[in-house]
């Protein structure tokens, strides 16, 4: 069933209002024989008629299965009269399901402002619609410079996302309809500081003041933070703005405040590694020094070695360059800690040399370098002869009197050998 009817010579005629919109009375169209009404939706032959619960509508004889006006719900046309009732009560004129001239929408009730246009939809939407399909209708309505108020009775995925009101029917003979979401206040209890609390709250109303706050501009759709949706008073808007930039001051404050905090820090962790610096450069100075300082001892220490040893390599004929290279090698074939004494008569003018097993030990004879071949009768058969090259070991093999040991340690070629010679033979161990 519907509210509305289009009369050939009448035009169109509503329902609602006394005079039907048209200067007629509901007894001109109420059982009327031969009266032809057509369906605003579909075209199709309606009548007029009374329900049991006194509303007048129109109705299709035959329900056509196309017809969005024959198929609302009695809860859809119950809503729409609430809505248009509460548009006329403010003092607008409303009219009940009007589309524009393209037919891109039909409002459930249209209101028209002072000046006879339309400026404002009040849908009844009680049937299933996705958040797209709201905010397309809302758009469309936006294109001709009309303003909707969505009005539904149950939670609905879009109510959040366009212009809407979720009202509750009465619960008893004389109560009225209630906005239970919707319109909301902005408070913020005093001292009004940043730190008090301020919030959105939803309030409740009548559906007939809410709609005449809309209607009157006394509300208007406000989109929050997080896109939703509600009606409010400008005021309210102001002072959450006013809120919001006091809040944004401070926490602007708060960001500088640690901003600086962190410059600082930064400051003085690049002090601290600047000081880390520094200070490992000194100790890497210092440790240069040192380095240098031992070297240059061991350069003069060498020097001081191979000035003593002046005789001893005129005696062996060892290069005084050769001879660290010399000791390395002893040292790395004894693989104990090595040291040099000094020239020994008694051991045919070699060069005694000393060792230890481990730190801390006394040093104990350990051989001598290249003692002369002359003095090699009686020799200690456990005290090795050490010679720099070939040469020298057929000088002790010829020389020899008693098995001895030899090490062969050539500083050119870094090559060690270890030999047994005798009186006659010379076996290669």
């Amino acid at each position: 069933m519907g509210y509305t009817t289009v009369h050939a010579g009448w035009g169109r005629l509503d329902a609602s209002l006394d005079d039907l919109g048209c200067g007629r009375s509901w007894t001109d169209v109420h059982r009327v024989k031969g009266l032809e009404l057509a369906c605003p939706e579909c075209r199709e032959r309606v009548f007029a008629r009374i329900s049991p619960h006194r509303a007048r509508h129109f109705y299709h004889q035959v329900r056509p299965r196309d017809c969005a006006l024959a198929n609302e719900s009695p809860e859809h046309h119950l809503l729409k009269l609430e809505l248009a009732a509460a548009a006329r009560a403010a003092g607008f004129r409303a009219e009940l399901e009007v589309g524009n001239e393209a037919r891109t929408w039909r409002a459930d009730v249209l209101v028209f402002d002072g000046q006879d246009r339309p400026f404002t939809a009040l849908e009844a939407q009680l049937s299933p619609m996705t958040p797209q399909d709201a905010q397309g209708r809302t758009e469309r309505y936006a294109g001709d410079s009309v303003a909707v108020c969505w009005v539904a009775m149950e939670k609905r995925p879009w109510e959040r996302g366009v212009p809407s009101l979720l009202v509750e029917p009465p619960r008893g003979r004389g109560d009225a309809w209630t906005v239970r979401y919707g319109m909301a206040r902005f408070t913020w209890a005093a001292p009004r500081t940043v730190k008090t609390k301020a919030a959105w709250t939803h309030i409740s109303c009548s559906l007939n003041e809410a709609v005449r706050w809309i209607l009157q501009g006394r509300v208007h759709a406000h989109t929050g933070p997080d896109g939703t949706v509600w009606w409010t008073a400008h005021s309210y808007v102001q002072l959450a703005i006013a809120w919001a930039r006091l809040e944004a001051d401070a926490e602007a404050v708060q960001q500088e405040a640690a901003a600086e905090q962190r410059r600082r820090a930064a400051q003085q962790r690049a002090a601290a590694t600047e000081r880390a610096r520094l200070a490992a450069e000194q100790r890497r100075l210092a440790a240069e020094d040192r380095r240098l300082a031992m070297l240059e001892e061991a350069h003069e220490e060498q020097q001081a070695e191979q000035e003593r040893l002046t005789d001893f390599f005129e005696h062996a004929g060892i290069k005084a360059g050769l001879w660290p290279a010399c000791m390395q090698l002893v040292r790395s074939a004894a693989g104990k800690d090595v040291v040099c004494g000094a020239q020994s008569p008694v051991h045919g003018n070699g060069l005694l040399l000393y060792s230890r097993p481990r730190p801390g030990a006394a040093f104990q004879p350990a051989g001598v370098v290249c003692p002369d071949p002359s003095a090699l009768a009686g020799w200690p058969a456990d005290l090795t002869i050490l010679v720099p090259c070939r040469v020298w070991l057929l000088r002790i093999e010829e020389a020899a009197q008693s098995p001895l040991k030899v090490a062969v340690l050539d500083p050119v070629t870094k090559h060690c050998s270890f030999e047994r010679v005798g009186p006659r033979t010379a076996t290669l161990t």
